[in-house]
Parts: C-alpha cells; sequence; structure tokens
C-alpha cells in the first residue's frame, strides 16, 4: 500500500465483494489507480502484487476474526467456518445439495401420524434425512408431535417392513411431496428376508410382469372402452405391485398382509373400470385413491367385532384425540360437556359416539388370578331374558288349566276365544277378523265371546286361575 493513504478493512464480505463484483481485469485497474502514487506510472503496478496484498490483508483479518455479522439480519449472527476449517469438514455428513423439508411435507407426516397415532423412525427419518443442517425445523416438528400424542415406534430390521431403509424412504418422500407412488419404487426389496412363503411367491409372479408406459396406458384404455377383456386383465396385471407398494403402509393392524392386498386389489380393478385417459393423468395416480379407499374401509369393517360406518370411526378418532388433548391440559379425564365443548358438537351426540366406541368383552373372559378356578365373567351378569325354571313351570300348568276351562264350551265358543286371546298361536285377532272367519258380524262374535266368558265363570276350575 503506498505510505500517503490508510486502508481501514472491517470485514472480509467488503474486499471480497470489491475483488468479486466486477471482473478481475477491472479490479486490478481501478485498485491500482488508487493505491499507485501520481508520480509512478499505472504500468509499474501488476496483477501478481495487487492479488498477494489483498491475500495477505484477508490472512490476517482472518486470524483476529473467526466469526462476522450477515448483512441480511442485524439481530442474528451468521457464524461462517474459514477455509481452514471447511476442509477438515466431512462432506458425507453436510451435502451441499440437502433440501429443507416444507411446511406441508411436516404437516403430512404429523397429520398421518395423528391419524394412526404413531410413526415409525423410518418415516421421521426419510423426510429428516440432514438433521445437522436444519434442526430447528426437526425441533418444531418435535413440539407438534408432543401437541398430537404421536408416538415414535421403530421398526425391527429384516422384516417385511424395515429390511430395505433407502427404498421406504423413497416411497415415503414421494407420498409427502404430494405425487403418487411412482410404480418403480414399489417391489425393490430382497424377497429373500420375507417369511411368508405365499407372499413371496406372489411377489415374484408379479414382478415378472413389465411396466407400461403412458402410450401403453392409454392404448389399453382406448381397447378396454371398446370391451377388450384382455387390455383389462392387462392393465391390472401391470399394476399389482402399486397394490403391495401401498399395501405396506397398512401392516399391523386388524388385517393381515394378504388380506390388504386383496383388498387393494378388489380397489384396482374397480379404478381400471372408471379410468379416463382423457383427463391426462397417469393411471398409477388415479389408482393409488381407489386402493387406498379399499383398503381403509375393509379395515374399518373388520377391525370391530360389531360394524361401525366409516364416518363414524373417523368422529371416534376425531373424539379420541380431543379427550388425549384435554387430559394433558386439564390433568384429568374430560367429561362429556368438556369434550362436546371442544368438538362443538351436542352433548348428546358426543354420549353416543363414546357408547359405541367402546371395546367388546368376551362373556368367556376369566375373572381373577387362580388358573384352577373356571369363573368367567358371564357368571356376574344377570341375564333379563332367560325365564327361571319355576316360571317355565308355572306358564305350563296356565296353559293346562285354560284347555281344562274350555274343553266343555261348544267347538264355535272355543275357536272364537282362542282366536281373541291368542291361546293356539299367541296372535290375537280384532272382532272384525274373527266374524270374517265365521261369516258374522262383529256384534255377533262379541255376543258370542261375552256367552262363552259368562259360562266358564260357573266352572271349578276357574278357582285354579284366580291364583294367577
Amino acid at each position: 500500500m503506498p505510505r500517503g493513504k490508510k486502508y481501514t478493512i472491517k470485514s472480509p464480505r467488503k474486499v471480497a465483494k470489491k475483488i468479486c463484483g466486477t471482473s478481475t481485469k477491472k479490479a486490478v485497474k481501478k485498485t491500482a489507480k488508487k493505491s499507485t502514487p501520481k508520480t509512478v506510472s499505472k504500468k509499474q503496478v501488476t496483477k501478481k502484487k495487487f492479488t498477494s496484498r489483498i491475500s495477505n490483508i484477508i490472512k490476517r483479518v482472518n486470524k483476529n476474526k473467526k466469526t462476522f455479522y450477515s448483512k441480511k439480519s442485524k439481530n442474528k449472527r451468521v457464524v461462517k467456518p474459514y477455509k481452514s476449517q471447511q476442509k477438515k469438514i466431512d462432506k458425507s455428513k453436510f451435502d451441499k445439495n440437502f433440501v429443507v423439508p416444507t411446511a406441508s411435507q411436516v404437516e403430512r407426516l404429523v397429520k398421518k401420524g395423528r391419524e394412526r397415532g404413531f410413526l415409525t423412525e423410518h418415516e421421521i427419518l426419510a423426510l429428516f434425512d440432514r438433521l445437522e443442517n436444519y434442526l430447528d425445523v426437526y425441533e418444531t416438528f418435535l413440539e407438534q408431535m408432543d401437541r398430537n400424542s404421536v408416538a415414535v415406534v421403530e421398526v425391527q430390521q429384516g422384516g417385511f417392513l424395515g429390511n430395505n431403509y433407502n427404498n421406504h424412504r423413497n416411497n415415503v418422500m414421494t407420498g409427502l411431496q404430494g405425487d403418487q407412488p411412482d410404480v418403480e419404487v414399489g417391489l425393490s426389496f430382497d424377497l429373500a428376508n420375507i417369511s411368508q412363503d405365499s407372499i413371496q411367491m406372489y411377489l415374484r409372479e408379479i414382478g415378472k410382469v413389465p411396466l407400461l408406459t403412458a402410450d401403453e396406458e392409454v392404448s389399453l384404455a382406448k381397447r378396454r372402452e371398446k370391451g377388450d377383456k384382455n387390455a383389462e386383465r392387462k392393465m391390472i396385471e401391470a399394476n399389482l405391485r402399486l397394490v403391495v407398494s401401498i399395501a405396506k403402509k397398512f401392516v399391523g393392524k386388524s388385517l393381515s398382509m394378504l388380506d390388504l392386498i386383496q383388498e387393494g386389489n378388489i380397489g384396482l380393478f374397480r379404478a381400471v373400470k372408471k379410468f379416463d385417459y382423457r383427463k391426462g393423468y397417469k393411471f398409477s395416480t388415479y389408482a393409488t385413491w381407489w386402493i387406498r379407499q379399499a383398503i381403509t374401509r375393509s379395515l374399518a369393517d373388520h377391525s370391530r367385532t360389531i360394524r361401525i360406518p366409516v364416518h363414524m370411526v373417523e368422529t371416534i378418532n376425531r373424539l379420541q384425540q380431543v379427550s388425549r388433548h384435554l387430559l394433558q391440559d386439564l390433568g384429568r379425564d374430560p367429561t362429556p360437556e368438556e369434550i362436546a365443548a371442544e368438538m362443538g358438537e351436542e352433548i348428546e351426540k358426543v354420549k353416543h359416539i363414546i357408547k359405541i366406541s367402546q371395546d367388546t368383552v368376551s362373556l368367556e373372559t376369566s375373572v381373577g388370578d387362580d388358573e384352577d378356578d373356571d369363573t368367567s365373567l358371564s357368571d356376574f351378569i344377570k341375564d333379563v331374558k332367560s325365564i327361571s325354571p319355576s316360571q317355565v313351570a308355572g306358564v305350563e300348568l296356565l296353559k293346562d288349566y285354560i284347555k281344562e276351562a274350555i274343553k266343555d264350551l261348544s267347538p264355535r265358543e272355543k275357536k272364537i276365544l282362542e282366536m281373541r286371546f291368542g291361546l293356539d298361536d299367541g296372535v290375537t285377532h280384532t272382532l272384525e277378523e274373527v266374524g270374517k272367519e265365521f261369516g258374522v258380524t262383529r256384534e255377533r262374535i262379541r255376543q258370542i265371546e261375552s256367552k262363552a266368558l259368562d259360562k266358564i265363570k260357573d266352572f271349578d276350575v276357574i278357582k285354579k286361575l284366580r291364583d294367577y
């Protein structure tokens, strides 16, 4: 630097901006013009001297000052490592091309956990695969998990769900980004680790069918509209792997893997029949919704001993979520009135939902810890519909007394009393019905009935009937 002029360097950013802001040639000429005294010619300042001076200045500043403040934020300090530290950083841990999860992706994952009540570690790591780069986003996600009472479960490795993490990550990321899972990703796991032989054979068979291109899908859809059954069969067989990919996400509930695949195939059949190639979207995108609907409805139908409609299952899930939130806030079990106020529903409706959401218990459930004791729950519950032996005997005696009382009446009077009081089949008949049976008027039937009852009062057996 020239002696007559002093330079104050506040931060290395300003120096770098002077160098990188314009081309190298212009920066050299401009700096040389400022730093060269008037008595000295410009040609005497070379590019090498200028570069060496600037580099020396930067080195001295970096030694004394390790961090600096960004101009974009006055309150937030941005710490940047200098070059000597950047060489020591492991590039495998800090990927320059990482993508920060968006708010919509985080919300989808939280919603999925809220509906199921849990999330697997693989599902979380599939979205937050570079935690060290955005810890603040991950902390916000954990807070949402706590607020929604979503648990984190660990999937055992080597099973059907936990075999290949990378493929599972691709499926989860595709779903979180709003696109439908691609068919190519569906069956990229190792079949050797699957314990079920039937599933293994099925996956091998459907893996032999090649996937369809967009043009092939349109061509087969056109043929199907004309009634070509072979085209419909080809569309179904080529997308069976998509069903398996979606069914894996519902494993662990009330249905087995094979049942989930079968229910998903039913949804695939319906999607093939309703697919309209003129809309322009892929068939896999359209079929995914039908497959999911078929699986979720089947789970709702088979998850309980007593079937509950699908819309009521969703209402029950919402009630349980509200109950958990109120339990955390109040520190006790909420009342139906508090739940109704939180849900915005009527109290009677909330009580009805609570009643139908109860789980069934077998009457043969053993009571007590004694293994030798055969006492079951049914032994302590009174059956109000059952009739005791004494009541059965009393009813039979009453029938015998009535038959004895009317046996001395004329056949016509006996038949009229049996029809009027239901003594024969337990069904009572009106005067008009009995009159049509005998071909007389209502009034005549009433007179015959009254006369027959007066006769019975004089019989000796009537004393036995007074006890009833």
